[in-house]
């Protein structure tokens, strides 16, 4: 591990891979990283085009890269592509975090799920043990939060999905009896939830999922894994309802970024006011 007072050592380089990768707030955060912990490494951004995944990460290694993340649409293609998985990605079926041992193999995990509860229980307080929770979709990103979610031994947690198979199939997969089960948007109930988590890429294109307005109440916490400079249509309906928080994904962001940097540099930064210089700079 090199510090910042190893001048004579070139600096370890680091990546981010999507498409599409410009609007990326990763160099941003792992740069804020590596100074508050006085780490010596670059950080950039690799637009990788399709069916160019596993060259991008060759190159990339083969040029001395320590470490990547993974973002869309490659986080599954990284978890075939890895050669050892950690629990936490295999639970999760995708990797958002590549590290290279020094026997050249790939090591992958993801760390979305952590950051999601870390955000939600050490910046915002709010506890997930014996709540009820809905969450949202049942693609990719609820698949990879659902574990680390469950190991809080919430009360119970439902998956509402648009395509009612994929919820409840997703939800027995986990196979956690009563504690978790999926099932359509029409199906949620009437009965309030502690928290609702937006797990769905609706918001970004300004629609919202068909949820019924009984699932708030005035104690209920409303997050939405996605974010942006103003609120998206989920917060928007959730502030409309009476839900008494309502919150953006962009502390999971950082607080995801933050488990990533501490697997390659064994350092765990701080993240409250990363968090505020990525809002800051939206």
């Amino acid at each position: 591990m090199s510090s910042l007072f190893d001048f004579d050592a070139k600096p370890d380089s680091y990546a981010v891979m999507g498409s599409p990768i410009s609007h990326s707030k990763s160099p941003l955060i792992h740069t804020e990283f590596a100074r508050q912990t006085q780490q010596r490494l670059n950080y950039s951004a690799i637009q990788v085009d399709a069916g160019g995944f596993e060259q991008a990460v060759g190159n990339f290694r083969a040029n001395g890269g320590k470490g990547l993340n993974i973002t869309v649409p490659f986080k599954q293609e990284a978890w075939e592509f890895v050669d050892q998985r950690s629990e936490r990605a295999i639970q999760a079926g995708a990797v958002n975090t590549i590290s290279f041992n020094d026997d050249g193999d790939c090591i992958g995990d993801n760390t979305d799920g952590v950051g999601l509860v870390r955000d939600l229980m050490e910046n915002h307080a709010i506890e997930l043990a014996s709540k009820r929770i809905l969450i949202l979709g049942a693609g990719g990103a609820v698949r990879g939060v659902l574990g680390p979610m469950l190991m809080q031994q919430p009360a119970e947690i439902i998956i509402a999905n648009r395509t009612e198979e994929k919820a409840v199939a997703l939800a027995n997969e986990f196979n956690r009896g009563e504690q978790l089960r999926g099932c359509g948007f029409q199906s949620i109930g009437d009965q309030p939830f502690d928290i609702i988590i937006n797990g769905t890429a609706a918001s970004l294109a300004g629609d919202l999922p068909p949820i019924p307005t009984t699932a708030i109440s005035e104690t209920t916490c409303c997050y939405d894994m996605m974010y942006g400079k103003e609120p998206t249509v989920f917060m928007a309906w959730a502030s409309e309802h009476g839900a008494e928080k309502v919150l953006d994904g962009l502390g999971m962001l950082v607080e995801q970024a933050a488990e990533s940097f501490f697997i390659w540099r064994g350092v765990r930064p701080e993240t409250g006011e990363v968090i505020a210089s990525v809002k800051a700079a939206l």
